[in-house]
């Protein structure tokens, strides 16, 4: 597996699989209790990416660290710690305790900066459903607001929502540099075994299209 380039800079790294094992344990949905149920999952229609030449793009705002994200489509409101890389070169997550709680990884691209900015957080842990549940019903056209230290907020629409086998994830489209303002959430999803938990993630593809504040 591919390791982080230069800091500051996602470009082409490779968080994958073993990033993501540590978000798609599953735990919750193991106890097969009648109340569980799996998370909802992009249907094909949203797969489809509005990038067309009539598609408005904001100009990047100036760096600065994120301490919230809000997803009111699936009433999402959560603050942002900042995530670095383990020991063997994959993202780290959010402690799974902490079922209200998303990361951004802190080494890369802030969230309203030209490039590509990544948000990872648990689908569910030993209480039931954590932050990204409903990542998966999130729809093209939805917002994403991300609230920065600096005081503004950088405002993305949400351009296509994907859900990929582990085994196929594509690291360069999600996680490849970008010239414009990006901002790519992930948490689990796809099939779920028993054994090995989720199968794979629910990704969504958003960019820059406004800001408020400072």
């Amino acid at each position: 597996m591919r390791k982080v380039g230069r800091p500051g800079t996602v470009g082409d790294i490779a968080i994958a699989t073993v990033t993501m094992a540590a978000l798609c344990s599953g735990v919750w949905l193991l106890r097969g209790a009648a109340e569980t149920q799996a998370p909802p999952q992009p249907s094909v229609a949203q797969a489809v990416a509005d990038t067309g030449p009539g598609r408005f793009v904001a100009s990047a705002l100036p760096p600065s660290p994120p301490d919230r994200i809000r997803i009111p489509s699936i009433r999402v409101d959560a603050p942002l710690m900042g995530l670095g890389l383990t020991r063997t070169g994959s993202l780290d997550v959010p402690p799974a305790r902490y079922k209200n709680l998303a990361g951004w990884y802190q080494a890369g691209t802030m969230p309203g900066e030209t490039g590509t900015a990544i948000v990872a957080g648990h689908v569910d842990n030993t209480e039931g459903p954590a932050v990204f549940y409903d990542l998966g019903a999130v729809r093209r056209g939805s917002t994403i607001e991300v609230d920065r230290r600096d005081g503004s907020t950088a405002v993305f629409t949400v351009d296509a929502v994907e859900v990929y086998a582990a085994r196929d994830f594509p690291d360069q489209k999600v996680y490849g540099a970008a010239a414009r303002p990006e901002l790519r959430v992930i948490t689990c999803g796809g099939g779920y075994s028993s054994t090995t938990g989720y199968q794979g993630n629910v990704v969504v593809f958003a960019h820059l299209t406004g800001s408020r504040g400072r």
